[in-house]
């Protein structure tokens, strides 16, 4: 069991039949009342945000997840195909679990799948992904105001908006947890 007041990001809690993970933890006291915690967690087996309240001193129980490395292969269109680094075994898991990642896959890239008792829940990419430039119109001379910016499609189709000087067929760096541009690649 977990005592709510020990809530920090990337805790994992067990609560009415769901899987969470703890984003953001926020503890309140006011006067002689009792401690508030107010957590926005992530539902680990349907991908939805919510806001949780708790009183302090409440417990919950802890669920403990186990990452397991993977290779990303392809999408199917209904299911991306991962393969054990291990055994070679292949498992699918289907795109509405992982939507906001598919922005940021690509072949052959290493990933961790987050299992609670044999059941896969989702997974876990790295937070800064190099990605290759494959459109981005010329820059405009003279749309110099403050910090340019234009749009660009990364080879996963992503469109994310950088700097003027960035062009096609150049690697940079995106954030995959903001899905902003994070810089040019050293590559």
């Amino acid at each position: 069991m977990i005592n709510v007041n020990e809530f920090k990001p990337g805790i994992t809690f067990e609560d009415e039949g769901n899987i969470y993970v703890v984003l953001t933890a926020q503890h309140s006291k006011q006067g002689r009342g009792q401690a508030n915690v107010k957590a926005k967690v992530k539902n680990l087996r349907t991908g939805s945000t919510t806001l949780k309240s708790y009183t302090g001193g409440d417990k919950v129980q802890k669920a403990h997840i186990e990452k397991k490395p993977m290779d990303y292969l392809y999408n199917d269109g209904s299911n991306i195909i991962l393969m054990d680094q291990e055994s070679f075994e292949q498992i699918e898991i289907d795109v509405k679990k992982v939507e906001w990642e598919l922005n940021f896959l690509t072949e052959g890239m290493k990933i961790l799948v987050r299992q609670y008792q044999n059941e896969i829940l989702d997974i876990e990419i790295p937070i800064n992904i190099e990605l290759k430039v494959i459109n981005a119109p010329d820059a405009v001379k003279g749309n110099t105001t403050t910090n340019p910016q234009k749009k660009v499609i990364v080879e996963t189709g992503y469109e994310l908006e950088v700097p003027m000087f960035i062009k096609e067929g150049e690697t940079i760096i995106v954030s995959s947890e903001t899905g902003k541009y994070g810089g040019k690649s050293s590559k």
